[in-house]
């Protein structure tokens, strides 16, 4: 399943920078989202080393559907806008 990273979790002066705020294709409804608690995401960083960096969904975020990432190290800035997958 792909989504697409909309930003990081944060405030206006705090940013979380292993945090992030995940829109799911076809999830449109908290319910939904709250069935994807506890997948397995994966984001691959662009360029010849083809890094992975993986994270676990924490919860739903709003009521539009979309949730809320932990990943195991900070993703860059280049992350945003790209695609993950959920395992």
């Amino acid at each position: 399943m792909d989504a697409r990273i909309v930003n990081y979790r944060g405030a206006n002066s705090l940013t979380y920078p292993t945090h992030l705020i995940i829109q799911v294709d076809g999830v449109t409804s908290r319910d939904k989202a709250t069935a994807l608690v506890g997948k397995k995401v994966v984001w691959t960083a662009p360029g010849k080393k083809k890094t992975a960096i993986t994270g676990k969904v924490a919860s739903a975020h709003g009521n539009s559907g979309a949730i809320r990432v932990i990943f195991e190290r900070g993703l860059p800035g280049q992350s945003l806008g790209t695609t993950v997958t959920i395992a």
